[in-house]
């Protein structure tokens, strides 16, 4: 059960979390992400305007906006959650967390890949911006704050107001 591993990611990477339980009940990124896969379903099934509404109302009662059309792996958390903004066309692959106020967005308006694709085990700080179709490889840290405009290399820090890679 993907929702059962994704409880059990939350309360694995977050020390304040005392309970299943808790998760499942009060935990507004936990939350949002049951939206988004109900969105994402009808998305698929090109029910695009049924997709957006519950979309909205997810965004509505978690202070969340996840765009149906996006794409996410298995244990993604969403720490505390509220003003976080994951565009249309972001990837998400495996074992993610980002924290409050983080954008996976655009820097273009076109129709073909425009947001960011994120690998497997990568952590992206409070207030961090990743625009635009490029890669954080696997593995990397985003630091608070930090604005990410090219590619982040594999294992990588970035940290910063545009973000520097910081070498191992």
């Amino acid at each position: 059960m993907k929702w059962l591993d994704t409880a059990k990611a939350y309360k694995e990477k977050d020390p304040s979390v005392k309970s299943l339980w808790e998760v499942i009940f009060l935990n507004q990124g936990f939350h949002a992400l049951g939206y988004y896969r109900i969105a994402h379903g009808f998305y698929n099934l090109k029910l695009y305007f049924i997709a957006k509404f519950i979309s909205q109302v997810g965004r509505f009662f978690t202070g969340i906006e996840i765009h149906p059309g996006a794409q996410i792996g298995k244990r993604f958390v969403i720490d505390h959650g509220s003003g976080v903004v994951i565009g249309e066309t972001t990837l998400i692959k495996d074992d993610v967390m980002i924290f409050h106020n983080v954008t996976l967005g655009a820097v273009k308006i076109n129709h073909e890949k425009r947001h960011p694709t994120i690998e497997n085990n990568v952590l992206i700080g409070a207030n961090s911006s990743v625009l635009g179709p490029i890669t954080v490889g696997e593995g990397a840290k985003v630091g608070a704050h930090a604005l990410v405009l090219k590619d982040v290399p594999e294992g990588a820090v970035v940290y910063g107001h545009v973000g520097k890679i910081k070498s191992n």
